[in-house]
Formats: C-alpha cells, sequence, structure tokens
C-alpha cells in the first residue's frame, strides 16, 4: 500500500484514547458499532481484519492502534474517524438499554472529551479540508465536460420519457438501464441484475472500496417498512461489511424509514428528487452519496434529503 502523504504532525496519544473511549461508549452493540464504522472507514477489508467475537473495548483499541501504528498510511481515515464520531448527537438508542441514562451521560461525555482534542490538530484538519476542496474541484470540472454533460442530458431524457408511461414493468427495467449507466458514468463499478437464490437483486456496485447491493422501486405509494425489511434481509445474508442503497422514486413511508434508521444502519436512501438532482446536474453521484453516507453513519439519518445537502445541511 503506497503512503497518502509525507506528515509533520501525528495525532497525540491523548487524542487517540479519547478515540478509543468514545467508540467504546456511543453504541452498546457491537453490530451498531460495525456499522458505524463501515459507513465512516468505508474500508471492508479493515474491518474485517478485527475480532468481532472479542470484547468491544479490544475491537477498538485494536483498530484504532493498528491505525495509529500506521498512521502515515491511514492519517485520513483517522481523522475521519475521530471527525465522524465527535459529530455523534443523538444517543438514543442507549436509552432502551438497562441503565440507559448513565449510559447516554458516559457516551456525551466521551464525545465531549474527544471533541476537545480535536481542537489541537486544527492543522492536520485544515490540510484535510484543503485535499476535499480540491476533491470537490476535480468532480466539479468533471461535471463540466462535453462527454458528461451529454451523457446526463441523454439519461434525463429517458428518464423524462418514463414518467408518461403506463407500464410498470417496462419502466422498472428502463429505470434499472438508466441506473446502470448512471453508475458507470461515475465509475462505481456496477453490476447487471442477478439473482441469488430464490432473491431478485436489482444491481451492485462498488463505492470507495465498499461493496453495495441496491434496489430500486417505481410504485405508486411510497415504499414500506416489509420492503426495507427485504433488502436488509439479504445484506444479513452477505457480507457484514455490505451496505444498501435503496431508490424509491416515489419516497419512502415515514414507519420504513424510522424503522430502519433505529440500531445498526444497514442502507442509505434515495428517491426521484435525489436522482432528478444528479441527472440536472444539481449535484454529482459521488457528493450525493457522501453526503448520504456521513447522515447515516453520523446523526443515524438514512433518508438525507436532496433539500438539506443543496442548502448545506450536513
Amino acid at each position: 500500500m503506497t503512503k497518502n502523504r509525507d506528515h509533520t504532525k501525528q495525532i497525540s496519544p491523548a487524542a487517540l484514547h479519547a478515540l478509543k473511549e468514545a467508540l467504546t461508549y456511543i453504541y452498546w452493540f457491537k453490530s451498531d458499532l460495525r456499522s458505524f464504522l463501515s459507513h465512516s472507514l468505508q474500508d471492508s477489508q479493515l474491518i474485517a481484519k478485527l475480532n468481532w467475537d472479542d470484547y468491544k473495548r479490544n475491537v477498538v483499541g485494536n483498530l484504532v492502534d493498528f491505525l495509529a501504528r500506521n498512521e502515515d498510511v491511514y492519517q485520513r481515515k483517522l481523522l475521519k474517524l475521530m471527525t465522524d464520531v465527535a459529530k455523534v448527537k443523538d444517543f438514543s438508542h442507549l436509552a432502551r438499554i438497562e441503565d440507559g441514562e448513565e449510559k447516554i451521560e458516559r457516551a456525551e461525555d466521551s464525545v465531549k472529551a474527544l471533541q476537545e482534542q480535536i481542537k489541537g490538530l486544527e492543522d492536520i484538519l485544515e490540510e484535510e479540508k484543503e485535499i476535499e476542496r480540491r476533491r470537490e474541484e476535480a468532480h466539479q470540472k468533471m461535471m463540466e465536460t462535453t462527454a458528461v454533460k451529454e451523457k446526463l442530458k441523454e439519461l434525463k431524457k429517458v428518464y423524462y420519457e418514463l414518467l408518461s408511461s403506463d407500464d410498470p414493468q417496462q419502466r422498472g427495467y428502463q429505470l434499472e438501464t438508466i441506473l446502470k449507466d448512471l453508475f458507470e458514468l461515475f465509475d462505481l463499478d456496477p453490476k447487471a441484475s442477478f439473482k441469488i437464490k430464490a432473491e431478485q437483486i436489482d444491481g451492485a456496485f462498488t463505492f470507495e472500496n465498499t461493496d453495495y447491493l441496491f434496489e430500486c422501486k417505481w410504485q405508486n405509494n411510497p415504499v414500506n417498512a416489509q420492503d426495507l425489511d427485504s433488502l436488509a434481509g439479504k445484506l444479513s445474508r452477505k457480507l457484514e461489511n455490505t451496505l444498501g442503497l435503496f431508490l424509491s422514486i416515489n419516497g419512502f413511508s415515514q414507519d420504513a424509514v424510522e424503522v430502519h434508521s433505529s440500531g445498526r444502519s444497514l442502507m442509505i436512501l434515495m428517491d426521484g428528487s435525489d436522482l432528478m438532482a444528479v441527472l440536472e446536474g444539481r449535484i454529482d453521484l459521488i457528493k450525493l452519496l457522501l453526503r448520504k453516507r456521513r447522515a447515516a453513519a453520523q446523526k443515524g439519518n438514512i433518508y438525507l434529503q436532496i433539500h438539506e445537502i443543496l442548502v448545506g445541511g450536513t
């Protein structure tokens, strides 16, 4: 593995200790912690190497120690993990556990301690912001190229034609084709529809070293909890580092979102407004997925909506 860059400053032992404490306390169940790390680190191989049969504190300690020992390679991931943990504000999932109030207080205190340690890393964090800014510029330049504009225009035209279609089966098939082309445009390594046993999975793609199962529905009513249960079931039977993206053109019911926002977040949700914003060039698909994944990791919000992203809500 090649080094990201040379560093003149390393993360202090006190900051690393604060990170370990916060990761230990913000989630009670290891499955929830694993889901958070999957969203934050986006490194399935790294997470799979951890011994998840061990005590949670040992899992956390081994992870942070490994990242710190190889800080020349993993400092960026360490910083992202620290900032993601420091932004966690919702601890309601701990309230349902015995001595919940005490556990919430301990989690809040550990996050506050980490926030204090992060203040001493301002120069490194500023460098990361500059890297992110350059990345945004690179994406923007890509969006402005003639080839990308023309392809988005082509896909948007096909999508507009589908809006007036009265053949649900054909409409669904063409929508999958549009999305496969869209994923290819943004280098997300999409796979065509395939079947595993009796399950129909609409597709799959790879995003920042993590595999995603993808499903889409175009029906008159918002997708309900049962539909999300189906995708969650498929995810539970795959490698634990596999996540999901569910696109429902007409959105999701409130109870579906609430049920799957609690505990381990296996998926992120996308609707027709998100798709239209990408096809119209108002946001690129990579940025959309990054923002949605960040909201899922930091706030447990699996259904961050496009208007919140475009106004800088996250």
